[in-house]
């Protein structure tokens, strides 16, 4: 008995998300890995280093964003999955056997650009694929994968840890990464291209085909696929007339800046929530109110199983509750967590006796956590992924990726330096940069959700940029969109229906 249709686009999804398990794993093992007494008496623990150790991976995964805005529009979504795989590989390789810090930056640099491959691509590749009434619940498994690779690199990190007292304690994390890379580069062939990718190249029968798997089990007569299909051929032939495969389309289009700029701040703004900072810095950050390396490590393995049941919840969800709200509400609990720590911090830092204060200021890392994991971290994958057309999908998520990883990079060097400088004033920052980031959201970004992928055009054709301000027009608009959506459904009703029958028949 064949899957039902979304349960294999689902599965599918999983399955690409392999490749955002890989960052969520690098990520956090390496908070582990440089607060380890053996990693600390090989490479020393000067600030500026261990900023680079963190900062050339993030300015890896600039690089390789960039380069998959071309290689997937040349070679295709899976093949550039694979391609991301091998470069992984070997930085992993150079990590794991680092015997000086330049073997090691370098390894992060390979490594960084591997993942930012991947975590550009696999989210792209997930929506194209999606139907758009799970579109949200697919591509939001690329921040649960995250998380689960984060918690598996933490507990990993804690027991070697606790266990082992040589280079292991390091080493051994760092090459388990390699495992997951390995199943990913090679099985991802037995999975379907993008249809829109393919009928973009002109292979249209094969688009056609991939569609009618995805949709209705091999149904080429399928209402849906036939729907779904005349968009996608509509929506290209159009976007092939204007050129708008030109990096320069970006910008000089109005319709495309617009959505380049939201992607771009939401990307932007995710670091600025602080959840790097918390990833890398964990046991700087707890040493300020005077908890032990030993127990923050603890404590971050279980903030981990936290996050991963705040993305679960995400998954279940986020397709009802929709993006904008739950993005700017989000922001505003990340920023009352944070007052509540940096008050904290303030009045009882240092104090290795003031066991209240510590329990507060873990529940408020857990608050923070997992209002983070369910609202900002998703959106900042899901909303850039789907925004775009066809044309300029890959362009656009590479530019808002590698915004992402070039504020990863700034946060990742400047805070040990800031830490150590100014200590607990510099949670101030995330106190401003959460509430700034509700108001901008508020102000600037429109419901995406349950949109078609070819009516983003539609849906960004308009002169406002204050979609909160703007009710009337948001109506009128959002009455089309839901006629286009209804007839949609319909459709697809209609083709489940005509299935039916003949099954019976």
């Amino acid at each position: 008995m064949p899957l039902p249709p979304k349960w294999y686009q689902f599965l599918v999804g999983v399955f690409a998300s392999l490749g955002s398990f890989l960052f969520g794993y690098d990520l956090g093992v390496i908070a582990e890995v440089v607060q380890c007494e053996t990693f600390i008496s090989r490479f020393g623990n000067d600030p500026d280093e261990i900023g680079a150790v963190v900062s050339t991976f993030t300015g890896g995964g600039f690089i390789g964003a960039f380069i998959a805005g071309h290689i997937s529009d040349w070679y295709g979504r899976r093949i550039t999955i694979s391609i991301a795989t091998v470069i992984f590989l070997l930085g992993a390789c150079l990590q794991t056997a680092a015997q000086t810090l330049g073997y090691l930056w370098s390894g992060r640099a390979i490594t960084g650009a591997g993942v930012g491959i991947l975590v550009m691509i696999v989210p792209l590749y997930q929506a194209e694929l999606a139907h758009p009434s799970i579109r949200g619940r697919i591509t939001a498994l690329q921040q649960f994968m995250l998380g689960i690779g984060a918690l598996l690199a933490t507990w990993a990190g804690y027991g070697t840890y606790i266990h082992l007292s040589d280079d292991g304690q390091w080493r051994i994390p760092l090459a388990l990464q390699m495992v997951p890379a390995i199943v990913l580069g090679t099985c991802i062939f037995f999975m379907p291209e993008s249809p829109r990718w393919l009928i973009d190249k002109g292979r249209t029968e094969k688009g056609l085909a991939v569609l009618a798997q995805l949709h209705s089990n091999g149904d080429e007569t399928d209402a849906f696929v036939r729907a779904e299909f005349e968009a996608i051929q509509m929506s290209i032939t159009v976007e092939h007339e204007g050129e708008a495969k030109k990096w320069s389309q970006l910008i000089t289009n109005k319709l495309n800046f617009k959505r380049l700029f939201i992607a771009v701040s939401v990307q932007g703004s995710i670091q600025m929530t602080g959840v790097s900072f918390i990833q890398y810095y964990a046991p700087s950050i707890f040493k300020e109110i005077g908890i032990s390396t030993s127990t923050t490590l603890l404590l971050q393995a279980i903030n981990s199983i936290i996050a991963l049941i705040a993305q679960f919840c995400c998954i279940m969800f986020i397709d009802r509750f929709g993006r904008r709200w739950v993005l700017i509400i989000g922001n505003l609990v990340n920023m009352v967590a944070w007052i509540i720590v940096t008050a904290l911090v303030a009045e009882y830092g240092g104090q290795t006796d003031a066991t209240g204060a510590h329990w507060a200021f873990i529940i408020m890392t857990w608050l923070y956590q997992f209002s983070f994991s369910f609202a900002c971290g998703p959106l900042s994958w899901i909303i850039p992924a789907e925004i775009f057309n066809t044309a300029t999908r890959s362009k656009g998520v590479a530019v808002a990726t590698m915004t992402s990883f070039a504020t990863n990079t700034l946060i990742g060097q400047v805070s040990p330096i800031a830490l150590q400088n100014v200590g607990w004033k510099y949670f101030m920052f995330f106190i401003i940069a959460n509430f700034t980031n509700a108001i901008f959201f508020y102000c600037i970004l429109p419901e995406t959700s349950r949109v078609p992928l070819e009516n983003m055009d539609q849906l960004f054709d308009s002169s406002w940029w204050v979609p909160g301000w703007s009710k009337e027009h948001i109506a009128r608009l959002r009455e089309e969109l839901d006629e286009r959506t209804e007839e949609i459904k319909e459709k697809d009703d209609g083709g489940a229906q005509h299935a039916e029958v003949t099954k019976t028949a």
